[in-house]
């Protein structure tokens, strides 16, 4: 192994996290890119039939109403979109958001820009520009953004959410499916990012309202042991969500993404103080 190669490992504990974001990031860009270049007869062929409303989950959530009502399908949502959001609900009630934490393309580019935020800021005045008490509440916003889009979409039967979707925006820059309104939300998320991690995440994510909920009874939780912790706050600044990590036994908030950024593994000096472990109370 190279010594750069070395550091890396040394530095980030959590490099397979890092790897996984990286190679999700890497693979719905190819499948992406691929799918405009097959518009025009070029591309990998057995790639050409993939689509980013095929790789979402949320697409399946979005399409609950038509397909039990109906037996079909939204608009451009394909039956893997339905799978898919299966397999990440199975994930959630396991580990909770790990789909956020550790797969999503969105959730990542936030974190990438986010540390030109904290070379700027450094940490401890990094993702604390708002406000508690405001912060509390404009967490509760994508409740509503995840109400109005299974609402709108239920009504009109097709995937309206699709024409502010950062995501979608983010991976059509260079085709002509992209709207204007995708690119205006991905904008503002992107240059809030310098200012707080994940914002989209923590105030307007609809999929990610979804599976936040499933913190209230997952099975694998995060657990602070009283008895071993130093109370040096380490895993409150490290945590993207600002959840105080150090105030809690079992992280129930429904904001965790799971990323084990605050555990013993990665930064809390006291071995097995912060954990992912199965049950607890």
């Amino acid at each position: 192994m190279r010594l750069s190669q070395a550091k890396f490992f040394r530095r980030n504990k959590l490099w397979p996290r890092t790897l996984t974001q990286i190679f999700f990031f890497s693979l719905i860009a190819l499948i992406s890119i691929n799918h405009t270049l097959a518009e025009a007869g070029k591309g990998i062929a057995f790639l050409s039939s993939a689509s980013l409303h095929a790789l979402c989950p949320f697409g399946g959530v979005v399409t609950i109403y038509q397909y039990v009502t109906t037996g079909t399908f939204v608009q451009k949502i394909h039956e893997s979109a339905f799978i898919l959001m299966i397999v990440g609900f199975l994930l959630a009630l396991l580990f909770g958001p790990v789909f956020c934490g550790w797969v999503c393309p969105l959730g990542s580019i936030q974190e990438w820009f986010g540390k030109i935020g904290q070379k700027l800021f450094k940490k401890r005045r990094y993702n604390h520009f708002i406000p508690a008490k405001i912060d509390r509440w404009l967490r509760f916003l994508r409740y509503g953004v995840l109400a109005w889009a299974l609402y709108m979409t239920a009504a009109s039967g097709s995937l309206v959410f699709a024409k502010v979707d950062p995501y979608h925006a983010l991976f059509n820059l260079w085709s002509s499916e992209i709207a204007i309104g995708g690119v205006i939300v991905l904008g503002v998320t992107l240059s809030g990012s310098i200012f707080v991690d994940r914002p989209w995440c923590k105030y307007a994510c609809p999929y990610g309202a979804v599976l936040g909920v499933f913190n209230l009874f997952r099975i694998f939780r995060i657990r602070r042991v009283p008895g071993t912790c130093k109370l040096d706050g380490a895993c409150n600044v490290v945590c993207p969500m600002n959840i105080m990590v150090s105030e809690k036994t079992i992280i129930r908030d429904h904001q965790c993404i799971t990323c084990l950024k605050c555990t013993s593994e990665n930064v809390c000096p006291a071995a097995g103080t912060v954990d992912l472990v199965a049950g607890g109370k």
